[in-house]
C-alpha cells in the first residue's frame, strides 16, 4: 500500500487532476495496481472531466454484486504549489487494491465484486455529471438493480485527532449509511472491533451532506457505505502528504473490509432491501459519546459534549429517530468534534 501511495503522490503524478498528464499516469498506475493484483481492470472513459474510472470485476456464484469504490483525482497543482492528496485519496486507493488482491487470490463466496477508482470526485467536478461516480452510476458496468451494496472510501488514511490521544479514538473510522439497508447496520456492529488496529463507529447518513462518491448511489436507492475518518487539519492543502498516513490504521482497514466484504457476498438474501428515509440517529450519538467519554479526561469541552450527546439519545424513539427540530443539534455536534479532532 505504502507503494501505490508513494506512486500516487509523485511528482510524476503531482496533484493528479482530471485530464492532465499527471491524471493520467495516476491512472496507469491504479491499473498496473489492479492488474498486479491478479484482476483485470479497463477503463470508463468520463467525458465531462476528461478522464477515466477504472474498473475490475470479480464475478461471482450468483449474478449480483457489491461494489468498492474510491477516487484516485485530486486537486492538481494551483498558485505554484502541488496537492498531493495522500490521505484525498491515494490511501483509500490504496486500501481498495489490497482488498482486490485478496479477493483475486481467493473469491468471495456468493456475490460478484465490482473494483472502482472513480476519476472526478473534486472540484470543479464534485456533485455536476461530470463526476466520475454520476457517470458510472448513470452507465453501469454492472446493472446498479443488482448491486446489494456500494462501499465508498474517502479519507481513510489517517489516525483520528492529534498523537498522544488514546488509541481507541485514534484507531476510529466512521460507518455512514448502514442504516439505509435492511440487516447491514447489525453486520458493521457485529464486526467493528473485529480487527485489532481500527473501531468502526456508525453514524446515520444525513449527519453530514453528501461528500463522496456514494451520492449517486444513493439517489439511485443503492445499498451503501461510506467509511471515512472525517477532514484532517490537512485536508485539501499541499501538507496532505504520504508522511502524514497512518499505514498500520490502513492495514487495519483492508484487513476489515476484506472481512467485512466477504460477509456481505454471502449474504443469504436474494436482494438486499433498500431503506427509503430510514434514519439512526441513535447511532451517531452513540459514537459522540463514546468517542467524548474517552476524550473526557483530557478535554473539559469532551465532557460537555458528552453530555450534550447523551442528552440527545434520550430523545430517541426506539427506533432511534431523534426529532426533527433536533437533529441540527445533533449535526452540529458531529461537526464540532470533526473539527476538534482535526
Amino acid at each position: 500500500m505504502r507503494e501505490l501511495v508513494d506512486e500516487l503522490c509523485s511528482e510524476a503524478c503531482a496533484g493528479r487532476a482530471p485530464g492532465s498528464p499527471e491524471g493520467a499516469r495516476a491512472r496507469a498506475a491504479v491499473v498496473r495496481a489492479l492488474r498486479g493484483a491478479g484482476l483485470d481492470p479497463f477503463e470508463q472513459p468520463v467525458p465531462g472531466c476528461r478522464g477515466a474510472n477504472v474498473i475490475a470485476t470479480l464475478p461471482g456464484d450468483v449474478d449480483r454484486w457489491v461494489i468498492v469504490g474510491a477516487h484516485f483525482d485530486h486537486l492538481g497543482r494551483w498558485k505554484g504549489e502541488v496537492f498531493w492528496g495522500a490521505d484525498d485519496n491515494a490511501a483509500a486507493v490504496a486500501i481498495l487494491a489490497e482488498v482486490a488482491k485478496g479477493a483475486a487470490r481467493r473469491r468471495p463466496a456468493g456475490r460478484g465484486v465490482a473494483f472502482v477508482a472513480f476519476d472526478g470526485e473534486e472540484p470543479p467536478y464534485f456533485l455536476t455529471e461530470a463526476m466520475g461516480s454520476r457517470h458510472f452510476a448513470s452507465r453501469p458496468p454492472v446493472p446498479l438493480e443488482r448491486v446489494d451494496l456500494m462501499v465508498c472510501m474517502d479519507l481513510v488514511g489517517h489516525a483520528l485527532g492529534p498523537a498522544g490521544l488514546p488509541g481507541e479514538v485514534r484507531s476510529s473510522l466512521f460507518a455512514l449509511g448502514a442504516e439505509r439497508s435492511a440487516g447491514t447496520a447489525a453486520r458493521v456492529d457485529g464486526l467493528a472491533a473485529a480487527e485489532p488496529g481500527v473501531v468502526l463507529r456508525r453514524v446515520d447518513a444525513e449527519a453530514i451532506p453528501p461528500l463522496s462518491d456514494y451520492e449517486p448511489f444513493w439517489r439511485r436507492r443503492v445499498p451503501f457505505l461510506f467509511l471515512t475518518a472525517g477532514r484532517s487539519r490537512h485536508y485539501h492543502s499541499p501538507s496532505d502528504t504520504p508522511e502524514t498516513l497512518d499505514f498500520a490504521k490502513m492495514a487495519a482497514t483492508a484487513r476489515w473490509l476484506d472481512r467485512f466484504v466477504r460477509e456481505t457476498c454471502a449474504r443469504p438474501e436474494g436482494r438486499v432491501e433498500f431503506l427509503q428515509g430510514a434514519r439512526d440517529d441513535a447511532s451517531t450519538l452513540r459514537s459522540v459519546a463514546a468517542l467524548t467519554e474517552a476524550l473526557a479526561p483530557v478535554s473539559a469541552e469532551a465532557a460537555l459534549g458528552r453530555a450534550e450527546a447523551l442528552r440527545l439519545l434520550a430523545l430517541c424513539d426506539r427506533e432511534g429517530r431523534l426529532p426533527g427540530p433536533c437533529r441540527p443539534e445533533a449535526a452540529a455536534l458531529v461537526m464540532r468534534l470533526e473539527s476538534a479532532l482535526a
